[in-house]
């Protein structure tokens, strides 16, 4: 095939890398903003091309052949180079442009970040926020994120990860329901009440608490109690729900409930204990590692340090004086 015909194909290949990674037409379609139909056809185009079937179609998915992946896994390291040139080139503009794609918790996103991001898209005009919100771990590079926030207490070594702020988890319940059935004051006391939980693979349905800091002793020990209760959801913002209506003791993030708290809709308790391994400690925005940050990225980056850099004051607000 002469040097004319294979420019030809350029786009065609590109395109063959993205059906690899997302590993369907539509899926493949929707991240390259065109119809399922013409990326059929730039793939039919291009086994014809080459002269052997590079895809395995079944009913569900897409796999590619021996040909294909060889044909992938050599463009791979040629594509990254030339998606990096381009982001140096676009960052020589006076200032950040282009499209941001984010994955980030729903309580999170909808709770802290959603209502902060209007300054950040007036500061950078030129910049398009895309923003996803899932509680799943999606994969960056396989679904074209340019920057996840994590709350986890270990980021992946695979990826540069900067923290944005620490964060703690807090034990909530409404003002009627400990008026109906007590507050506890040890984690003990847990055992006997409605305990609203965030289930998790093989949960045991257990609380984990230590003394909080300042209060902690030579020889403390961890304090372990079995939970249960009317409800659980893998939603902290469920959970916050929930122990608003009244329904037991909530175990959430202080991210999901910082506005029930300051409010007065929810207070707190156990403040002596702190609660260990059930939420992480630190939210971080993470990315794949690479040898050129766009500046579009780099300054939401450096504008979440920011906005966040104080954490979640729960304190209730003070009351008004006449």
């Amino acid at each position: 095939m002469d040097e004319k015909k294979v420019e030809a194909l350029w786009m065609h290949l590109h395109w063959l890398t993205v059906l690899a990674q997302q590993g369907s037409y539509t899926a493949s379609a929707q991240r390259l903003g065109v119809s399922k139909a013409a990326m059929s056809q730039r793939i039919s185009e291009l086994e014809r091309a080459a002269g052997v079937p590079l895809v395995q179609r079944t009913t569900r998915s897409v796999r590619l052949t021996e040909a294909g992946q060889q044909l992938v896994d050599g463009m791979r390291e040629p594509f990254e180079r030339i998606a990096q040139s381009f982001s140096s080139v676009r960052d020589l503009a006076e200032e950040p442009a282009g499209l941001v794609r984010v994955t980030a918790p729903v309580a999170f996103a909808r709770q802290q970040l959603v209502p902060r991001i209007a300054s950040f898209v007036q500061a950078h005009p030129r910049i398009r926020l895309e923003l996803d919100m899932s509680d799943r771990l999606s994969s960056l590079a396989t679904e074209g994120f340019d920057l996840a926030i994590r709350h986890t207490a270990s980021p992946p070594d695979t990826h540069v990860a900067w923290p944005l702020c620490s964060t703690r988890s807090v034990l909530v319940a409404s003002r009627e329901y400990l008026r109906q059935h007590g507050t506890p004051v040890a984690p003990q006391d847990l055992a006997r009440h409605a305990c609203l939980h965030y289930p998790r693979a093989q949960d045991t349905s257990a609380w984990h608490f230590t003394p909080a800091e300042g209060r902690k002793k030579p020889q403390a020990q961890r304090v372990t109690v079995p939970v249960s209760g009317p409800f659980s959801a893998n939603n902290s913002e469920a959970l916050r729900d929930a122990a608003i209506a009244g329904l037991g003791i909530a175990l959430v993030p202080d991210f999901s409930a910082q506005a029930a708290l300051q409010s007065g809709q929810l207070v707190e308790v156990l403040t002596g204990w702190a609660s260990v391994g059930t939420f992480s400690a630190q939210i971080y925005a993470v990315r794949p590692y690479a040898s050129h940050v766009p500046r579009s990225v780099s300054a939401f980056v450096a504008w979440l340090r920011v906005a966040l850099a104080d954490g979640f004051d729960v304190r209730a607000a003070a009351p008004r004086t006449r």
